[in-house]
């Protein structure tokens, strides 16, 4: 991975840098020689100025001769500048060194051109980058023409080493941008480095592997949310043993009293009261059976979004009063008491009516399992800001703090103790929210719990659906 990305940096980053910066050095490098050129041109032109100056004044106090020799002699850059003062036949008339035929040309080119001052860059004799430059001192009989030779291979010298030195520069700069930005990626690609290597273990099933989280950026919110990650996985994991284990108890039992009873009632004649025991246990712990194979094909439905409500215009009072008298009968028997009020009439709610029956009864039968002999179960139904609201409580063992926050997720049971599969609640939940609608559970431990379940009502818009 960390080479992946080295490379397609390098590619992008580094090839983008390189071509800008070469861009930058060509230009600059044009810049600096046209700017040392046009120096060059500039002094020569100002030196040709003060030559015409000084010659027309030799003219007037008829010196030209005398002053000819002298202005050569005073040239103080004899090193790279070479001058010679012509006739205007072309002749030279005095020069600072040995001047070659490009002079004449020089003139030649100077007559061509009207008497206009002319530049031109040549190769002398020995192979020296020049640029010349000839100019009139002065016009009619006593015409002459000044011809200078600048040698630019100090010029272009210099040239080269300003690009030498911005070349230098260009390198230091772009250095200075990708050592920082290496040590910068490996900030990013070591940890997403460790990252998949520990998702890889998280994958092979080493739920106790963890990242240790160095950055307070985004790299370790990403580090976090893998803990996070690994954790969830490995508390679902539990869960999920848990809830094989306790499926697995919740299946045994049941089956193994039918198949005790089966064999009992099999064996001999067993008289009416056995057979009538028997035939009563084998009942009760079928529908028992029943009941967990339809909470899990429920919970099955609701994870793959398989669930299909048939909505209709619901009595929420016909659904309770139906939970409660199916159930009313087994309080009894472990004497336990309900207290409930039906109220006269309540709105009706758009509802799926046997799903509806179903919460009630999984929440009243949890709080008959979980209150003890002589203990209580309230029931209270009201309608208020639009919504009904059924709230279910008892005096049983409560929920310890610690739990609470996760008594509806699935496969989770705060009390291992009691029968139960873990996903009643969690079913029960997932129902109410497609619903529209809302169970909330409030607990305090050896005090008692209160379910609060919230519907609303029938309005308008749901009217118009139906």
């Amino acid at each position: 991975m960390s080479k992946g990305i080295v490379k397609r940096w390098a590619f992008h980053y580094l090839s983008i840098s390189v071509v800008f910066m070469v861009l930058i050095v060509i230009g600059a490098a044009f810049s600096v020689r046209t700017y040392y050129y046009e120096n060059a041109r500039a002094h020569l032109t100002a030196l040709g100025k003060n030559a015409a100056q000084q010659y027309s004044l030799a003219l007037a106090h008829d010196t030209q001769r005398e002053w000819l020799q002298s202005y050569i002699d005073e040239i103080d850059e004899k090193e790279s500048l070479d001058a010679a003062i012509c006739g205007h036949d072309g002749s030279i008339l005095v020069s600072t060194s040995k001047i070659t035929s490009n002079v004449d040309d020089s003139y030649i080119i100077l007559k061509e051109s009207d008497d206009n001052p002319g530049f031109r860059i040549d190769v002398g004799q020995s192979g020296e980058k020049m640029l010349i430059y000839t100019t009139a001192l002065s016009k009619g009989g006593n015409a002459a023409f000044v011809c200078y030779l600048q040698q630019l291979d100090p010029v272009d010298k210099s040239v080269m080493q300003w690009i030498l030195i911005l070349t230098a520069a260009v390198i230091l700069v772009l250095a200075s941008f990708v050592v920082p930005t290496l040590m910068f990626m490996n900030t990013i690609v070591k940890p997403v480095r460790e990252l998949r290597a520990t998702a890889h273990r998280i994958a092979q099933g080493d739920l106790e592997t963890r990242v240790e989280s160095m950055y307070d950026d985004e790299i370790g919110e990403l580090t976090d949310a893998i803990n996070h990650m690994a954790e969830e996985i490995k508390t679902a994991d539990s869960m999920k043993n848990d809830f094989i284990s306790s499926v697995s108890h919740e299946l045994r039992t049941p089956l193994t009293a039918i198949k005790g009873w089966a064999e009992t009632m099999s064996i001999g004649e067993p008289d009416s009261m056995t057979m009538t025991k028997g035939l009563g246990i084998i009942i009760n712990e079928s529908e028992r059976l029943t009941g967990m194979v339809e909470e899990l094909l429920d919970f099955s439905r609701i994870q793959s979004g398989r669930m299909v409500l048939s909505m209709d215009k619901t009595d929420v009072l016909a659904e309770l009063g139906e939970a409660v008298y199916m159930l009313r009968e087994r309080a009894a028997k472990e004497k336990k008491h309900f207290v409930y009020e039906e109220p006269e009439s309540l709105p009706p709610v758009l509802a799926d009516r046997n799903r509806l029956r179903q919460v009630f009864i999984n929440i009243i039968d949890n709080a008959l399992k979980y209150t003890p002999v002589g203990g209580v179960i309230g029931i209270d139904v009201k309608c208020e800001d639009e919504k009904i609201k059924v709230v279910i409580s008892d005096t049983g063992c409560g929920i310890n703090e610690k739990d609470l926050p996760r008594i509806k997720e699935k496969f989770y049971k705060a009390n291992k103790t009691v029968r139960g599969s873990g996903i009643g609640l969690a079913v029960a939940d997932e129902i109410m929210a497609l619903h529209k609608g809302s169970l909330e559970i409030e607990s305090k431990e050896d005090v008692g719990t209160t379910v609060t379940i919230t519907i609303p009502i029938l309005d308008r818009d749901d009217e118009k659906i139906l």
